[in-house]
């Protein structure tokens, strides 16, 4: 089964007062695998950037002002969802947000019943607790350490992770694995990694690490980012 986790970053949060859109990040999965493929875009939201949104995701008006309009990013996000469910942690704040850009442009709005949301899911099986993102990747030993600031992208990698422990798929796969091998012969023992037949391609492009280049420039004179970027060729 194909499904899109999903996450967006906003200048606000409430599309009613004005607020909007500024990066949406999907995530496909298949069969509750990663399959490698990925939609990423910033968006220019035609307004300023308050300093409350930007100190979450750290993206400026500056920045923004020479991406995409939502109406130029639609079509090729409409087609990569397709009728896919679509898992997105509180789902409601995502789904408003780019429904009121739907609605801008008369489209059609994405409907809830095609939509799985995680936070609701996390706090029937963790009551009582936080459940934010953050909290469920440490529950969960996922590794989040590269989320210094907020992500579309990034958000929805770490979510398709928290998303297959959550509803148990990981740990049902390692249980088929370990039944497969006990029923051959001298198959007790511990269970091989699993792993792809063909490996994912990359997913990063020359033209996608010198843009990121230049948005990190764009951060301050020791950005946190600099401890992950290779040096330029």
């Amino acid at each position: 089964m194909r499904e899109i986790v999903l996450d967006t970053e906003t200048t606000g949060l409430d599309p009613l007062r004005g607020d909007r859109l500024v990066e949406i990040g999907c995530i496909e999965i298949f069969n509750r695998m990663p399959t490698g493929q990925s939609f990423h875009r910033y968006i220019n939201p035609e307004r300023d950037m308050p300093a409350e949104a930007f100190a979450v995701h750290g993206l400026s008006s500056e920045f923004l002002a020479s991406k995409p309009l939502f109406t130029e990013v639609v079509e090729e996000f409409l087609e990569f969802i397709g009728d896919a469910p679509l898992v997105i942690h509180n789902a409601s704040f995502d789904v408003s947000f780019i429904n009121a850009e739907l609605d801008r442009i008369k489209r059609q709005p994405l409907l809830r019943e095609r939509l799985v949301d995680t936070l609701l899911l996390a706090r029937r099986k963790h009551p009582g607790v936080s459940n934010r993102l953050d909290d469920l990747c440490s529950r969960y030993s996922i590794d989040n350490s590269r989320r210094t600031k907020h992500g579309a992208l990034l958000d929805a990698e770490l979510l398709a992770e928290v998303y297959i422990d959550l509803i148990g798929a990981r740990q049902s796969q390692l249980i088929l694995a370990s039944d497969s091998r006990t029923l051959q012969p001298g198959g007790i023992g511990e269970t091989p990694r699993r792993r792809r037949e063909v490996p994912l391609a990359a997913r990063v492009t020359d033209d996608d690490r010198e843009a990121h280049r230049a948005f990190i420039a764009t951060l301050g004179d020791k950005p946190i980012w600099n401890d992950f970027l290779p040096a330029a060729g």
